[in-house]
């Protein structure tokens, strides 16, 4: 579904949120098919944001549409829904739940200040949480990101919250632990119990007494009171009011994380989930934001997120409207965005660079070898002028007076804006430190279908590189392949579609690996060029010795000529010619030669018809001599792999690489019941790794790969 939002909107503008500490941003996290969506969708209708469940806001209009096609729609996208709950405005942030898509994921964790981990209740019934979920909150964990759980879906036939609730607790931590119980008739949810409130105390369910114990010792223990774990041991009852206020404390220190249990469908653990939303997370102003300099590199003071500070914003996620064009999603960190004025968006260069032509990078740091949070005093900038600022509601957009410091809001028609860009005043321009990019490693190879599609080719490609965090663009200029590096077969299933909607007509073909070649031996040859056509003619002559070096040596040109044979001013053009052939290759495959030596020993030229362009013939002939004479080696590029996977899978990882004619260079501990395992491998062999290694492991390891050097090919 596309979305109109300019002839969706209402007139005039609704006043905007303007206390950043009644803001909360949550990200919702979790694998597909959790519930989140029905969850946000239910959080919705519960606080009157839409009118029920499973509507959709367009405009202010609302549609009913099939669920599928909604949760289809935004299962590979990052989604705001905002709603307002005693006073406080909270941005919910849809996160796709395919490991393929953790570009989205990184993004909403940018924007958000918490995040809220949906867990389905048929979880536990296998005694261990699913793999994808594990690796969404090591991402989580990894950023320092707040963290709640909700127990999701409990009306499910096969749901055992009690055993997902333990699944969790052994999975994620001791820190985890419920905040609620289900109070039951027979198998059914019918209501919550709160621990900390202890009501409704005539249904207090069966180990309460020892699950409040817990919690509350969970929480007084992150307290910033020294001496309430003392009143608690001497059995002083502490108030609600206390262990409520201690209980943000507890959740921003990241170690504590309160669980709720909750059915969609009915409502049950809706209120539930918002008070801990609203007093359990923490607001923007407690938040840690991002590093940021001016856009001249210069040293700029920590942000802090005040209305009336200087304007530092991000863009976390760019999409295009059939009607509006270019949508950006923005979280302000500081100062205010208004209507009808002129910011400043900067972009960093490193970004969205191609992969080396000799390889690939190893991980989220820039080419160049900066770190990903150092500034970038090169990256493009361009100054636009904002017409509105409006409050995104999934596709809908609702114009707002202004977007303040913490809070998400939607920019249009911003051309030069790319997800991750920064937006600042136009007279104090900023730029915000990256966050890190997942490393996007299955290539592939797209061709326009019809000459007449290039054009719409090349348009659309643009569009969807400066949206996607987690895409990279690579135009090969040895294989002259245009390659999509995506995150896995989904996520290229879903660059492809876009392709094809944005009117692209194309095809996919087998990604084509650069080779190089080499001499199997040394050989003295000569190079004769003598010509004669009238005029002047053209002679030169040149004896040439051709030796192998070991691999990675590259090039290495010597002479020796003694007596003039070659006068000095042509030795150069003789190197010349041997570079020039080098490029175009040895064979018919025309693969670049390397790793040879040179050493121009005699030669003779003609005080008339000699020339640089008739011995830089001769000196590529001559290497031609050679490769005839002694024989040619193909080479392939092999990259080293470190994969990171657990112990269990250890043995099924090691057995593929042999398979795929890789060498272990060793295997060290990289954390409990993980491995990380270093091995050379042919490139060619890695072209689906990415789709492999998570067949193979149930998606539980991850790799990185860089260029290692050449090796000889095997023949045929």
């Amino acid at each position: 579904m596309t979305v109109r939002a300019d002839a969706g909107r209402a007139k005039g503008r609704s006043p905007a949120f303007d206390d950043p500490s009644r803001v909360r941003n949550v990200v919702l996290v979790g694998p597909s098919g959790s519930g989140k969506t029905t969850l946000v969708e239910a959080l919705l209708a519960h606080a009157a944001a839409i009118p029920r469940a499973g509507s959709v806001v367009e405009g202010t209009t609302v549609c009913d549409q099939d669920p599928a096609a909604v949760r289809q729609q935004r299962s590979v996208a990052l989604a705001v829904a905002p709603l307002v709950h005693q006073q406080h405005k909270i941005n919910l942030i849809d996160t796709p739940g395919y490991c393929d898509f953790v570009g989205e994921l990184r993004a909403g964790l940018r924007a958000a200040d918490a995040a809220l981990f949906v867990v389905p209740a048929t979880e536990g019934r296998e005694g261990a949480i699913d793999p994808t979920t594990v690796a969404q909150w090591e991402e989580c964990a990894a950023v320092g990101m707040p963290r709640a759980v909700v127990v999701a879906r409990c009306d499910h036939t096969r749901a055992d919250l009690d055993a997902t609730v333990a699944a969790c607790h052994d999975t994620f931590g001791a820190g985890v632990a419920p905040l609620y119980l289900p109070i039951r008739e027979g198998r059914t949810m019918t209501g919550l119990y709160g621990l900390l409130s202890q009501s409704p105390a005539e249904q207090a369910p069966d180990g309460a007494d020892d699950a409040r114990a817990e919690l509350v010792e969970g929480i007084i223990e992150q307290s910033e009171d020294d001496t309430l774990m003392e009143r608690y041991l001497r059995g002083e009852a502490l108030d609600v009011p206390t262990l409520i206020d201690d209980l943000e404390t507890a959740v921003a220190g990241g170690t504590f994380h309160p669980v709720v249990p909750v059915c969609a469908t009915s409502g049950i653990g809706l209120d539930a989930v918002l008070e801990v939303l609203v007093g359990g997370f923490p607001s923007p102003l407690e938040h840690l934001l991002p590093r940021v300099w001016g856009v001249d590199g210069t040293d700029h003071p920590p942000l802090v997120a005040d209305p009336d500070g200087p304007l530092a914003a991000e863009v976390v996620r760019t999409s295009t409207d059939a009607y509006v064009g270019r949508v950006s999603l923005v979280r302000v960190f500081s100062g205010t965005l208004r209507p009808d004025s002129t910011v400043h968006v900067s972009g960093h260069p490193g970004r969205r660079d191609g992969h080396h032509p000799d390889g690939h990078r190893p991980d989220g740091h820039r080419p160049d070898g900066r770190d990903t949070d150092s500034p970038d005093t090169d990256g493009h900038d361009a100054e636009e002028r904002l017409a509105h600022v409006y409050a995104p509601l999934g596709t809908a957009l609702r114009e707002v007076d202004a977007c303040v410091a913490g809070d998400i809001c939607a920019l249009t028609r911003l051309g030069s804006a790319e997800t991750g860009d920064t937006v600042s005043a136009a007279e104090h321009p900023l730029l915000l430190s990256c966050w890190d990019l997942p490393e996007p490693l299955l290539p592939v190879a797209v061709v326009a279908n019809r000459r007449g599609d290039e054009d719409a080719l090349v348009t659309t490609l643009a569009k969807l590189v400066a949206a996607d965090p987690a895409l990279r663009l690579e135009r090969n200029a040895e294989t002259h392949q245009t390659v999509l590096w995506c995150m896995g077969e989904a996520h290229a299933d879903v660059v492809l579609s876009r392709l094809r909607a944005g009117g692209a007509g194309v095809d996919t073909e087998p990604v084509r690996v650069p080779m190089r070649e080499t001499i199997a031996g040394a050989a003295r040859v000569t190079g004769r060029h003598i010509k004669q056509s009238g005029g002047h003619g053209q002679y030169a002559v040149c004896h040439i010795e051709f030796a192998p070096l070991p691999r990675g040596a590259g090039f290495e040109f010597e002479s020796k000529v003694v007596g003039g044979a070659v006068p000095t001013q042509y030795v150069p053009s003789v190197e010349k010619g041997i570079r020039a052939q080098l490029a175009r290759g040895l064979s018919e495959g025309h693969h670049p030669a390397v790793d040879l030596r040179a050493t121009l020993v005699d030669g003779r030229a003609h005080s008339v018809d000699s020339s640089d362009a008739a011995f830089q013939t001769a000196g590529a002939l001559a290497l031609r001599e050679a490769a005839a004479a002694c024989g040619t080696m193909l080479l392939e590029p092999l990259d080293e792999v470190a994969v990171r996977v657990p112990d269990a899978h250890l043995g099924a990882v090691l057995g593929d690489l042999s398979a795929r004619r890789g060498r272990v260079l060793g295997t060290d501990v990289a954390g409990p019941g993980r491995s990380l395992v270093r091995a050379e491998v042919p490139r060619i062999e890695l072209l689906r790794y990415a789709v492999d290694l998570r067949a193979i492991t149930a998606g539980t390891a991850t790799f990185t790969r860089r260029f290692a050097h050449w090796a000889t090919a095997p023949a045929g």
